[in-house]
């Protein structure tokens, strides 16, 4: 009999997409009143669900895979004996174990690749598919002082996925590993082990025996990130990699030194610098963070025992002098008034009118304070006047400039009050100055009050000071010349920026940029090449004297010769400090290349291809190497800069130790327990409240740990978003969805070689496999197709349409529809062609996607048949759609979308009529195109939907099997597909 029901509606969407709804609700109560407004479902709602979702996969992760890693470590030493020596061949003819763990599928791949030199550029000779084009780039070199976090694997996995699609596309490759000294990360991290471990501060030591501490503890822990690298999978060439404090690299440091001074472009003066008073240096601008505080707020300071007080505008009055009345003025920094040496008003401000070119009398350091106008002064802010303190604060360095007035330093580099000050101030801490200023405002009734103010503080990133701005005498790069250049360069298209909305921002940058400061007062780092010149029977006034040099003989000859006096004569002292980081960092392209000596490698590699980073340094990097290359090597590092977006967490959040939600890559791959992440709270840097809050914050994101995932599943999961635009919010739970589709990849081989027997089923070549039944033409379409949309999104670096695509073949179309409907196929007759179609769709894409899952994809294709035995996945050519022409069907593809629907919504019939597990015969009514697109695709629809047979009713059609000319009953139950050309179905229960 036939059963009656609901009627269901599909609507097929422009993209094939479709919806299924109903015309009669399944529960009357729920249907909402004519009256009542439908409103979407809340974000918190969405966001709710998901995190229940995400919960619900971490949760059953943890049951599964926990038991899978237990079970595969006896599998790997009983089972399988997977005890290959390093740097031999995995043996692709043991067992093929029942299911994937990426533990084993890991082990032993990276050590083979790497001795064979698969990774280095001369392997391109022995390519067969080679072509006369190269593919250089450089690591952005991490600091040797941490580990890894998941913002470097999201470079790695971009990088190497560019990488290895070159490599297989027959380019010559290189990619060039490195390191960064970090000065400040560094020595910061050495004083604080000395200090705990033996007591001692490094003024305990010479600046011999420091740096030999240092030295020894790089040496120590130098190796971890080239660790965690080759653990990511990225194939670098070891053979090339560099630190930038090796001697080579050194001496490229002191020539671009040596280079840009005698060029004029590096001058020594003295001008306001971030000073961090806690490290005693100058810092950079990237390591300057930027606290924004709504009003007053209590902050704990290194340095001091209880918290000081920010975010508050103080007000006090000046004298005038020779009149009666006062000009009060506003700050949220009471301590630097002993360095005021004026006070600004501006021009067209009427209440200061009559106070122009008068002046104040200093009530503590009687110095006079001319009232000066410029239009710089904000009217708006605090009382309109401004107290002007040029030795500790940019704005004010500028009007002195403009005004000709004196600097006067109160504060010194230990963040004490100088002597200036007063012997009731001198060595006093700077805030604890504070109160006692305004105490002494107060008995002198010249205090005015007090108001919360939101403002934005400086933080020292490394040592989480304020920042205090000081004048000091120091050496400056030149920035402007060079800065126009970099701007010509990308408005001339010779430097490409993607995404290219950030060339606004670079230009404005670079439009408005200043000299940048390049001294550290640090012992650890490329001491500066300067020496300060001093002769015979010079007095303590004598203007200081400089010249630099290759070596200190190099630099005694050319003080010589500037002074005209005999070396002899000559006394060197070289300046203690070390150039920025950032300035060694910025020659990384050419001098991890061996300039400025004409190497090979110079000649060959650069300039390099591409430049692969993070957004935020597109200034504090990316131009730097701009400028840097640009002057003196006269040509750009690179041509094209693709920048990346931030990882942050699953909630949004900035990756931070405070927060506790920051991801060592190997935690995700391996696996980890909450106590051992807790552990590594305990082990770091965090002062007792933040260690608190980042170890209540593990305890609510990974109750049980983080589960292991696997290198290609992290791989996979990371360049799946769309890395050009927002930023990026990744969770564990993509990452294990990933590690599913490891699985799911796992299992198809298994099913594969199973097809295939034991090499008995003869395989045809990609060229001599033709498709018969219109199932195996569509497949081979989708194959095509998919090759094409990875040709197109790669080269337009759109990784995250590569793996949407590759994806969606291997589990919609590959393992949903063709491997589903071959299961019944092989017991029949005739089913010659498909197991190669199956092969060379399983090869093709295990090819492809090699670039971004590499361990499981050579691991697969080498149990493959045809996989060479002394070959690598990862140097055979990557497929082309030119090889595939054959191979395209786009009738099929279209005419398939539709099969697609009518098997999706028999399924939903199926399921109405609590029929899951029967088999019922359907009828389709349709039009007598839809007609013979069913028979064609017959056996599919028959076989996915799991009925019993089909039956075509179209009026007119010809006569076909399975078309006839009898309708169904009326009143069946019915599903409609199409609803502008009314294809129904209907299922006999």
């Amino acid at each position: 009999m036939w059963r009656t029901g609901r009627v269901l509606r599909l609507r097929l969407t422009a993209t094939g997409e479709a919806s299924l709804c109903s015309s009669k609700p399944a529960n009357p109560s729920l249907s909402p009143s004519p009256q009542s407004n439908s409103s979407p479902r809340s974000q918190a709602d969405k966001q709710r669900r998901r995190r229940q979702r995400e919960d619900a996969i971490l949760s059953n992760a943890h049951s599964t895979a926990e038991e899978e890693a237990v079970g595969w470590s006896e599998k790997q030493t009983m089972v399988y004996a997977a005890q290959t020596p390093p740097g031999t061949k995995k043996d692709a003819r043991s067992p093929f174990p029942s299911s994937y763990c990426p533990q084993y599928v890991e082990s032993s791949w990276y050590q083979w690749w790497e001795k064979e030199g698969f990774f280095r550029p001369e392997q391109h000779e022995e390519l067969s598919h080679r072509v006369d084009q190269t593919f250089a780039l450089c690591l952005p070199p991490p600091n040797v002082t941490g580990t890894l976090h998941l913002g470097h694997a999201l470079t790695v996995a971009v990088e190497d996925a560019l990488v290895r699609w070159r490599r297989m596309q027959g380019y010559r490759v290189l990619w060039v590993p490195g390191c960064d000294h970090a000065g400040i990360a560094t020595q910061t991290v050495v004083e604080r082990r000395l200090l705990r471990d033996r007591g001692k501060r490094r003024q305990d030591f010479t600046r011999k025996q420091f740096l030999r501490e240092v030295w020894k503890w790089k040496e120590e822990t130098g190796e971890e990130i080239y660790h965690q690298l080759r653990r990511l999978g990225a194939s670098l060439d070891w053979s090339r990699a560099c630190f930038t404090m090796d001697p080579a690299f050194s001496r490229a440091v002191t020539e671009a030194f040596v280079r840009l001074s005698d060029s004029g472009l590096i001058y020594r003066s003295e001008a306001l610098v971030n000073w961090s008073c806690a490290l005693g240096s100058a810092i950079s601008d990237i390591e300057v963070d930027s606290k924004e505080l709504s009003g007053r707020t209590m902050l704990s300071v290194p340095g001091y025992d209880e918290e000081v007080e920010f975010g508050s505008l103080l007000t006090f009055a000046y004298p005038l002098e020779g009149h009666d009345g006062e000009v009060a003025v506003s700050t949220t920094r009471p301590e630097t008034m002993l360095g005021d040496v004026a006070i600004a008003v501006h021009p067209d401000d009427p209440r200061y009118q009559c106070v122009h070119g008068k002046q104040c009398r200093h009530p503590f350091t009687n110095r006079a304070l001319p009232i000066i106008t410029d239009a710089m002064v904000d009217m708006e802010l605090g009382t309109g006047a401004v107290k002007v303190t040029p030795a500790h604060d940019h704005t004010d360095f500028l009007l002195s400039q403009r005004h000709s007035l004196p600097r006067v330093t109160v504060i010194g580099g230990d963040g004490t009050m100088t002597p200036p000050c007063g012997k009731w101030l001198e060595g006093v801490k700077r805030f604890d100055a504070r109160q006692l200023i305004v105490d002494a405002l107060v008995e002198k009734g010249l205090f005015r009050g007090k108001k919360t103010h939101p403002m934005t503080l400086p933080v020292c990133s490394r040592s989480g000071d304020i920042i205090e701005p000081l004048l000091k005498k120091q050496w400056f790069v030149r920035c402007d010349e060079m800065a126009e250049k970099a701007i010509q360069a990308v408005e001339d298209k010779q430097l490409e920026i993607i995404p290219h909305y950030h060339t606004k921002t670079w230009n404005n940058w670079l439009s408005n940029i200043s000299d940048w400061c390049i001294s550290r007062q640090l012992w650890w780092g490329h001491q500066i090449p300067a020496y300060q010149v001093v002769f015979p029977n010079a007095t303590d006034k004598q203007e200081e004297l400089w010249v630099w040099g290759q070596t200190e003989d190099d630099a005694r000859h050319r003080a010589a010769v500037k002074y005209g006096v005999k070396p002899e004569d000559v006394t060197l002292t070289q300046d203690p400090d070390v150039l920025d980081t950032w300035f060694s960092s910025g020659l990384f392209p050419f001098a991890m290349l061996g300039w400025p000596e004409q190497t090979n490698d110079l000649q060959r590699f650069y300039p390099s291809s591409i430049l692969e980073t993070g957004s935020d340094l597109l200034f504090f990097w990316v131009a730097r190497m701009v400028m840097l290359g640009t002057e003196l090597t006269g040509q750009l590092p690179f041509k094209q800069v693709l920048l990346h977006s931030m990882v942050r967490d699953k909630h949004g959040r900035k990756m931070s130790k405070s927060l506790g939600n920051v991801i060592d890559p190997l935690d995700v791959i391996h696996g980890v327990s909450l106590e051992r992440l807790q552990q590594k709270v305990k082990e770091g840097n965090l002062d007792p409240r933040e260690r608190l809050v980042a170890m209540g914050a593990q305890s609510k994101d990974f109750p049980k740990g983080i589960p292991q995932c696997g290198t290609d599943a992290l791989r996979f999961a990371l360049c799946s978003h769309k890395m050009q635009g927002e930023d990026i919010s990744l969770s564990i739970s993509e990452v294990l969805s990933c590690r599913h589709f490891c699985n799911k990849m796992w299992q198809t081989l298994r099913f594969t070689l199973g097809v295939l027997g034991d090499n008995t089923t003869p395989v045809g070549t990609l060229e001599e496999t033709s498709a018969v039944s219109s199932l195996d033409r569509w497949i081979c379409s989708r194959l095509y197709s998919t090759v094409v949309e990875c040709e197109r999104a790669l080269e337009a670096y759109e990784l995250h349409a590569v793996t949407s695509a590759l994806y969606s073949f291997w589990v919609h179309s590959l393992c949903d529809v063709y491997v589903e409907h071959m299961k019944p196929a092989l017991v029949l007759p005739d089913t010659q062609v498909a197991p190669s179609i199956l092969y060379h769709c399983v090869s093709t894409s295990l090819a492809l996607l090699s670039p971004f899952m590499p361990f499981i994809t050579e691991e697969l294709w080498q149990r493959l048949p045809r996989a060479a035995a002394h070959s690598a996945l990862c140097l055979q050519p990557y497929p082309r759609s030119a090889q595939l022409a054959h191979w395209h069907f786009p009738v099929e593809e279209k005419d398939f979308l539709l099969v697609q629907e009518v098997i999706r919504v028999a399924r939903s019939l199926r399921a109405q009529c609590a029929m899951t597990k029967e088999k019922p015969a359907m009828w389709a009514v349709c039009s007598a195109s839809q007609a013979q697109v069913l028979h064609r695709f017959g056996s599919a629809v028959w076989t996915l939907s799991r009925i019993s047979n089909l039956h075509i009713y179209s009026p007119g059609a010809e006569p076909l099997p399975r078309v006839h000319s009898t309708p169904p009953p009326v009143g069946s139950l019915v599903g409609v597909v199409d609803h502008t050309c009314q294809l129904h179905l209907y299922i006999q229960c």
